[in-house]
């Protein structure tokens, strides 16, 4: 499967960065993954786009030569003192907010990509110089599967189409922007069905996106789109279940919840949190998705809830096993 164009995108980054001098196309083409099995023309095609697509987005690609008195082929490169921001001094409390951001971001799915990268620059005889790569941390990720399609339509200002849990309709989205609210991904925009602002979960999203439409099909609104986000918010937790997890095991359950002390009989390694949850359905899916790692122990219809959806899984399984 050829890669997605934001890693081809992030490969090209990375190799005009830390290149020390200009590099030709030729040796673009050969190192950057993405533009590998491309004929001719189409390579032509797809890096005039890329470069014009990082031009857009403001990193300064810069044509030239690296033999002043001679008609060499010409290269491209990206200077670091171009592409750097100046210093920004942050005060305490934005320091501690940009710390917590950094770790949301932390996972890192660009890594690979970026060691690949400069593998295949060293493999062609050039000294990439890694230094030059400290402007591109942190890389971006995020858990859901969802996110990079939701993202690169937010950028783009793109419609995107998608499946919600609970429904079983399309729904149409510009999206405006992408939020981090109490451990959880949601993108905010203009449900073109209902011709009103929503906010959706995007771990409740059950079908992958989408992207509709041209780029720039639609202006997103001035107004203050982390004031709408809390407005749309869900309720906060109204209910609790008991819950023994795994020590050591399903960090964002455990996070917002307070020990218990453990009851007789409980199987060694497992420790008691009274969890707090806003709905069933919500409750009994990051069970199920912690496996054997965690169980509810009260209350009762949440317990069966969740052996309900396991069995299910279970039957799934087996059905398309004997297929």
């Amino acid at each position: 499967m050829a890669p997605r164009k934001s890693e081809r995108i992030v490969n090209l980054t990375i190799c005009l960065l830390s290149a020390r001098r200009f590099l030709p196309k030729s040796q673009i083409r050969e190192v950057v993954e993405g533009y590998h099995g491309l004929s001719d023309a189409a390579f032509e095609r797809t890096f005039e786009r890329d470069k014009d697509e990082l031009r857009a987005m403001g990193v300064p690609v810069e044509t030239g030569h690296n033999e002043a008195f001679f008609d060499d082929e010409p290269g491209y490169r990206i200077r670091r003192a171009d592409f750097e921001l100046p210093p920004v001094e942050f005060s305490p409390d934005e320091a501690t907010v940009l710390g917590a951001a950094a770790r949301v971001w932390q996972q890192a799915s660009a890594a690979e990509y970026t060691v690949s990268a400069l593998a295949k620059l060293r493999a062609v005889g050039l000294q990439p110089d890694t230094d030059r790569l400290a402007a591109l941390e942190p890389t971006v990720s995020a858990a859901e599967p969802a996110f990079e399609t939701i993202w690169q339509a937010t950028l783009q200002r793109r419609r995107v189409c998608f499946r919600y849990r609970g429904g079983d309709e399309d729904r149409v989205l510009e999206p405006w922007s992408v939020t981090w609210r109490k451990g959880r991904w949601y993108v905010v925009g203009l449900d073109l069905a209902r011709n009103e602002p929503r906010m959706f979960k995007m771990s409740r999203i059950t079908s992958e996106p989408e992207l509709q439409g041209p780029a720039d099909a639609y202006e997103v609104p001035a107004m203050d789109l982390s004031q709408l986000a809390r407005r749309l918010e869900p309720a906060g937790p109204d209910s609790t279940a008991v819950v023994a997890v795994r020590t050591g095991h399903v960090p964002s359950m455990t996070r917002r919840s307070r020990p218990l002390a453990a009851p007789r009989g409980l199987p060694e390694g497992f420790d008691v949190w009274e969890v707090p949850y806003a709905t069933r359905p919500d409750l009994v899916s990051e069970v199920c998705a912690a496996g054997p790692h965690a169980v509810v122990l009260e209350p009762a219809e949440v317990r069966e809830l969740v052996c309900e959806q396991l069995r299910s899984v279970v039957a799934a399984a087996q059905g398309s096993g004997g297929q």
